[in-house]
């Protein structure tokens, strides 16, 4: 069994870890989870973990608080007193998008818990995710032409890849926010559920994933993002080596008794 995420100088991210899942969660309510350059160095650290020991994860942002009245929020948006002072060479070095794809690239699944708002930088965190699950108060969209600038990490082809063009460009170009009712409708996310559910939904899933063999789970989600003209070879390539794990035959056998009880 090797170590778990050394998480001890985390300042942005609380993460809790079990043997098939990492829990991460934003960590900034004071500026409502806006995407600093520390949570983005966080974040490559807790890459950098998952690629050496592919776990599920599951990220959320700051949870509603009854008691407070404080509502739930995912992330605001990138952080826009460091964005006011970035200048050609930040945009250039690709900050945002660099962690968000990585995040997408990750060995297994990744699943996006949304609560509040979800916007800027904070949706396209949520597109990088293989799995959405928001609730009624949900609020995502990309308000970046209104700041003079553009959705620059993954929005203008994730989006359009998630919900077709044109609603894509009514959020890109014309600055709609949808809200989660509107996420639901349009496929942006695949489960509406109340604040205090949203966490158990999320675990929900994370379970029905981590029931799959973890092997083909890693090597499906690698072969559905292959380019297209990468097919068929890649899906015959890669059941061959599923073809040979032990798993298989395991899995198959159990099958196979149980059929005959």
């Amino acid at each position: 069994m090797g170590e778990n995420l050394d998480t001890a100088g985390f300042q942005t991210l609380k993460v809790s870890e079990s043997v098939d899942r990492l829990l991460v969660q934003l960590d900034r309510p004071e500026v409502r989870n806006a995407i600093d350059q520390l949570m983005v160095d966080e974040l490559h650290a807790v890459c950098a973990y998952l690629e050496r020991t592919p776990k599920i994860m599951v990220l959320s942002g700051t949870p509603a608080d009854p008691e407070t009245g404080a509502k739930g929020v995912f992330a605001s948006g990138a952080d826009i007193a460091q964005l006011r002072e970035r200048r050609r060479d930040d945009a250039l070095a690709g900050i945002n998008s660099g962690i968000f794809d990585r995040i997408a690239k990750l060995p297994m699944p990744v699943i996006a818990a949304l609560d509040g708002f979800a916007l800027g930088g904070g949706a396209e965190l949520a597109y990088a995710a293989d799995f959405r699950i928001g609730t009624p108060e949900l609020r995502m969209g990309n308000p970046e032409t209104g700041l003079g600038i553009m959705a620059a990490a993954g929005a203008t082809w994730r989006l359009k890849e998630l919900v077709g063009e044109p609603v894509a460009k009514e959020i890109l170009l014309a600055g709609k926010v949808l809200k989660g009712e509107e996420a639901l409708r349009v496929g942006l996310i695949t489960e509406l559920v109340e604040g205090k559910d949203l966490l158990a939904a999320a675990s929900a899933l994370a379970d029905r994933i981590g029931n799959q063999d973890p092997l083909a789970v890693r090597i499906t989600k690698s072969v559905f993002h292959t380019p297209r003209e990468a097919h068929p070879v890649i899906d015959t390539l890669a059941q061959g080596m599923l073809f040979e794990s032990q798993a298989k035959f395991d899995r198959m056998q159990a099958f196979l008794d149980r059929k005959k009880k």
